[in-house]
Order: C-alpha cells, then sequence, then structure tokens
C-alpha cells in the first residue's frame, strides 16, 4: 500500500496552477486516499515548454493506437477501461504517488477527507457474514431512530444484506444517502422472538479527525489525531481548549497510524505549538511555480507547555511534516518508531469524466533541510513491500538496525542530530511489542470473535455494567480465566481449535482488549482508550517522559 496525503489546501495553491466512523475500511479506498492532493480545478492537454514536440509525438500515438485497437481489434473491447489501465501503468513509473483515480472510485477516495457526511451515523463490523451495530454514533439517527450496540442489520430497503459477502464499499452505498431520505433496516435484536422494521431517515453526520481527548491526571493530557481532514484544525482547537480549561499543562499528541491529508491543517496545529515567527515546512518543484515556504505566524494556544509526539511506521505525509517541524525545533520528544516517509506534493487535476489525475508536482523538507521521502528508486514493487522490509530486517525491534548515509545528517534548532532519506527517526526508540501474538491470538482476530465477545458480553451485563461508573469498572473489572475459556469454546465452536499455549502468550493482550472494547460499548470511545493506554508500551514511555521533565532527552529540548 502506497501512502500519502493531501498537501496543499484550495487556498495555497502557488500560482499557476481525505479506525472514519466506520470499524471497517477498504484497503483500496485508504490505498487512493494515502497518494492524493488538493483538489483544483481542471487542467486541459498542454505540452512542456521543454518538450512539446515529443509530448504531442506521444499524445497522438496513443490516440492512434487506441483507436486502432478500438475499431479493428478481433474482439470487442472497453477502449475506456484500456485507457485508464495505460495511464495507470505510466504513473506507475514516475513516483509511487502519482495516481489516476477513475470517476466512481474519487467520490469515496475525496469523502476520506471530509469532516462529515450524510447516513445514518452508525459503526458496524461483520460478525460472521452478518452487519452488526458496534455503537450508533451519539445523537444521530441511528441512535435516534432506537438502533442498539449488538442489532444485527439483516436487510436494506428490503434487500438482504446477511450471508451474501458484501463488501464495506457496497454497504457504505446502502446505508449512506442524501440527508432527508429514509432507509428501512430489518433488524434482529437479542431477547426478541422476531426481526423488527427500523425506519432511519439519514441526516449530516460528523466524521471526527481528533479520534480522542482527555486528561490523563490532572495535569497530562492525551490527543489523538486520525487524520488531517478539512475540519481537524478547528477540532484539534476545541478539544485542546478543553483540556486546557482541565489544568493541561502537559500532552501527548498522538500521530501514530496517521496517513496524512490536508498540509495546511497540519501546519497550523504546528503553528499552536510554536511560537515566533518560524520555518515549519518547504517545498521545492520543477522551477520554481511550485516552491513555497510556511512560517509559523500566529500566538500559539501551547507554546510553553511540555510535549511528547508519537509516531510509528504508520504516520504519513503531513503526520511526518507535523512531527518532523516539532523534532527540528526541538519543540517537542519524538517517541515511537521511524515513521512512513512519504514526502512528495500532489496536485489534484480534475478530468472531464468525473476521474481525477493526482499528479507530484514537488517535495516538500522539514526546516532543517531533510527531505522525508523515502527511496522509490527499484520500483513499485519494491517500495510497497518497505514496511515488510523493516520487518525482516530487525527495525521494528532494534534502533540500531535502522541505518542512515552521513551525507543526511542534519542539525535541530539546539543542534541535535536528526536523519533525513526516508521518514522522522524518533528521539525515543520504542520496539514493536510481538511477544503476545501468537499465530492463536492473529487466527482469533482474523475470525473477528474478540470484537464479538466484547460486544456479546455487554450485551448480557448491561444492566450491572451500567450501573458502574467507568472508574470504579476501570480500576476493579478484569477478564477471568473462566471468560478467555468462554472464549476459546466459541472459537472452537467456529472452527478453530484450541490452543493452550497459544492462549498462554496472548492471554494479557488479549484481557486488555476485550476489558477496552466492553469499557467502549458501555462508557463510549473514551473509555477505550483510557483501558487500552494501560498496556500501550508506546503510551507508557511518552508517560513516562513528560512526568520526569529533567531526563537528559526532555533536557535536551531545553524543556
Amino acid at each position: 500500500m502506497t501512502s500519502g496525503s493531501f498537501d496543499l489546501p484550495p487556498d495555497q495553491v502557488p500560482t499557476p496552477p481525505r479506525n472514519t466512523r466506520w470499524s471497517v475500511r477498504q484497503p483500496w479506498l485508504l490505498g487512493l486516499v494515502l497518494a492524493c492532493g488538493i483538489l483544483v480545478g481542471a487542467n486541459p492537454f498542454r505540452p512542456s515548454d521543454q518538450n512539446p514536440d515529443l509530448t504531442a509525438r506521444g499524445y497522438l500515438k496513443f490516440k492512434e493506437i487506441l483507436s486502432y485497437v478500438d475499431r479493428d481489434y478481433v474482439d470487442s473491447v472497453n477502449a475506456e477501461e484500456l485507457s485508464d489501465y495505460a495511464i495507470t501503468r505510466m504513473l506507475e513509473r514516475l513516483d509511487p504517488h502519482s495516481v489516476f483515480i477513475p470517476a466512481k472510485q474519487q467520490r469515496e477516495a475525496s469523502s476520506f477527507l471530509q469532516s462529515d457526511y450524510d447516513g445514518i451515523g452508525v459503526e458496524f463490523n461483520m460478525f460472521r457474514d452478518t452487519v452488526t451495530v458496534v455503537a450508533p454514533l451519539s445523537e444521530g439517527p441511528a441512535e435516534q431512530a432506537g438502533l442498539e450496540p449488538g442489532d444485527r442489520i439483516l436487510s436494506v430497503d428490503g434487500q438482504p444484506v446477511s450471508g451474501v459477502h458484501y463488501t464495506t464499499q457496497d454497504l457504505f452505498g446502502k446505508l449512506r444517502g442524501p440527508r432527508g431520505s429514509r432507509v428501512q433496516l430489518k433488524v434482529l435484536r437479542r431477547g426478541l422472538p422476531r426481526p423488527i422494521m427500523v425506519p432511519v431517515t439519514r441526516n449530516r453526520i460528523p466524521n471526527s479527525s481528533v479520534e480522542v481527548a482527555y486528561m490523563v491526571d490532572n495535569q497530562t493530557g492525551y490527543l489523538k489525531i486520525s487524520r488531517f481532514a478539512s475540519g481537524t484544525y478547528d477540532e484539534f482547537k476545541t478539544a485542546l481548549g478543553d483540556l486546557r480549561r482541565q489544568g493541561l499543562t502537559r500532552l501527548v499528541l498522538d500521530l501514530r497510524g496517521n496517513p496524512g491529508g490536508y498540509l495546511d491543517r497540519a501546519t497550523k496545529i504546528a503553528d499552536e505549538f510554536i511560537g515566533g515567527t518560524k520555518k515549519l515546512v518547504y517545498t521545492e518543484g520543477k522551477g520554481d511555480q511550485y516552491d513555497t515556504q510556511t512560517y509559523s505566524r500566529v500566538a500559539g494556544e501551547f507554546e510553553e507547555g511540555t510535549l511528547v509526539v508519537l509516531v510509528d511506521e504508520g504516520s504519513a505525509s503531513a503526520a511526518e511534516v507535523l512531527a518532523g517541524a516539532l523534532q527540528d525545533h526541538d519543540r517537542a520528544l519524538v517517541v515511537g518508531r521511524r515513521t512512513f516517509g512519504k514526502g512528495l506534493v500532489q496536485q489534484p487535476i480534475a478530468l472531464h469524466d468525473g476521474s481525477e489525475l493526482r499528479l507530484t508536482i514537488a517535495r516538500y523538507y522539514t526546516p532543517s533541510g531533510r527531505s522525508i521521502q523515502k527511496s522509490y528508486g527499484h520500483g513499485l514493487a519494491e517500495y510497497q513491500k518497505d514496511l515488510q522490509n523493516r520487518g525482516r530486517n530487525g527495525e521494528y525491534f532494534h534502533a540500531d538496525s535502522i541505518h542512515f548515509a552521513d551525507s543526511l545528517r542534519y542539525r535541530t534548532a539546539h543542534g541535535r542530530i536528526v536523519y533525513g532519506g526516508g521518514g522522522i527517526m524518533p528521539d525515543l526508540f520504542v520496539s514493536r511489542d510481538t511477544s503476545a501474538q501468537s499465530g492463536y491470538y492473529l487466527r482469533l482476530q482474523g475470525l473477528n470473535l474478540v470484537r464479538e465477545f466484547g460486544l456479546s458480553y455487554f450485551q448480557d451485563h448491561k444492566a450491572d455494567l451500567e450501573s458502574m461508573r467507568f472508574e470504579q469498572f476501570n480500576q476493579d473489572f478484569r477478564i477471568s480465566d473462566t471468560q478467555l475459556q468462554q472464549l476459546v469454546n466459541r472459537a472452537a465452536q467456529n472452527g478453530l481449535p484450541a490452543d493452550a499455549a497459544g492462549l498462554r502468550r496472548c492471554a494479557p493482550l488479549l484481557r486488555t482488549q476485550l476489558k477496552a472494547l466492553i469499557a467502549r460499548n458501555a462508557y463510549g470511545k473514551q473509555a477505550y482508550f483510557q483501558v487500552l493506554s494501560q498496556g500501550d508500551a508506546e503510551m507508557q514511555q511518552a508517560l513516562s517522559a513528560i512526568r520526569e521533565p529533567n531526563t537528559a532527552l526532555l533536557g535536551l529540548l531545553g524543556q
């Protein structure tokens, strides 16, 4: 899978010239979104000033060949599909992030960075080919219509969706729709003798990119940004202001798994942390038409407090720009693992049929001059194996497995050495913990049995859980050996044989995950993250660093 971002907002295009609320995401859609740029107007065919004759000859040659194939080939062909295929293969010769998005996929790809959408407002999962409600969104149409966690959706407007192997894309198409439109859901609910019909009127649903924000203790806040969408900065400001009112003086900013998004949202957030007039990022393209420099310019809301940023191999593009700016200015301690390494800027070009070309037009650099983009000189296939190769090379487990060339050495504002050439290397490395992930654990997850068991437990104990405050639940509740055995028995009924050794290895992780899932259903998303953080190695390292401001690492940051 490639990675990338919408790198320039519409109001900053140089002259001349998107765990969603849905619990399942499509790999193809995410792959497209991760390789995109800003939305701009159509760009009609115009040969390059450098080689106008070569460009024109190539254009006419392709047109001629396609005409012959369409007219004379022995079998009937779809000329449009052939053209799309040829364009896709041509772009693969350029770089991993220049992509062509057919018209039928463009709308879905762009929706990743929208701050809202029209739909029913429900998180769902697939349990044994059945669409199961994980949670209706607060005050959304589904909640107002009476949908409950655990409800199984059997049909949508009379068309069965259970047991027919629908893709997530298919389900999006059926459940989303224009606001004001109605959809009839046939729902099977535990405790009722027969299915019920639930009519839901679609409405505008917020699509938050600030996943969660809460106070860990009376000074330390935690804020997770899942992507940089159109509303991310406003969401961030609201969340940060709320944490400040609760006494925030130290912040853990979580960018793990953040694939990027609109660059200006990331730089505006960087501006909230970095005082004065300092460079945040710059871009360089062909000639100077796409060269830009972005500086901090406002009095930010959190320019003095202690800041730790969490990153990993899933942090890409605009997320790397934010982490790189904070690291280069010695404003934050970066904790985790080396980021993805996407430093190319795409410009979207709308085509006449509704499809879109997202063309790389520049590279971006951190304030110290680092290019974040990793090498793609060995071809697209090898580029897409990069994360897999990192695992084989031991990079996820040992910081000294990562090697940087001396020519890529740069210095931060306080003189610390940092490296370019492929992602942001954290100041404090935390190895990936796979000790608990046995083969048995991976098969449990693959069958979706852990999520299903958590939801089932909540349904069976709903009254008891709702009578208990989250603080009491978090302190006292434990997943027992008996409950783990119940999960094992359910797995055996679904064709997964018991594995005592595998269960012993993954038992601590399973206990934490099951408790978090139960908390999610009983108390909401914030409770889910609070429980998960207790077994989160990177989070615990961040808290240790942030609570000891006189350690050597934070001392390097001048805090």
